[in-house]
């Protein structure tokens, strides 16, 4: 079990460098690069650096709720 627990620690840790890495170049990097290089072509356009973050942050405030809605439920049921 051990293993299976490192290598998914592992795979959390490079995924999130992976995405860390990818915005960073994105949003700080990409402004100062020739919009006629090839670069850009590897990115979306500058507008989803915002939505993407925001839409994200909205998902996981309402399952958060949703979630601690349904734990102050039932615990008020075992009460």
């Amino acid at each position: 079990m051990e293993l299976a627990d490192r290598t998914v620690g592992l795979l959390l840790t490079v995924t999130s460098l992976s995405i860390f890495t990818y915005y960073t170049f994105w949003v700080i990097i990409l402004p100062l690069v020739d919009t006629d290089h090839f670069v850009p072509k590897y990115f979306l356009p500058q507008e989803y650096a915002i939505l993407i973050p925001v839409f994200a942050r909205m998902t996981l405030m309402c399952l958060l709720s949703i979630f601690i809605g349904y734990v102050m439920l039932k615990s008020k049921k075992k009460a």
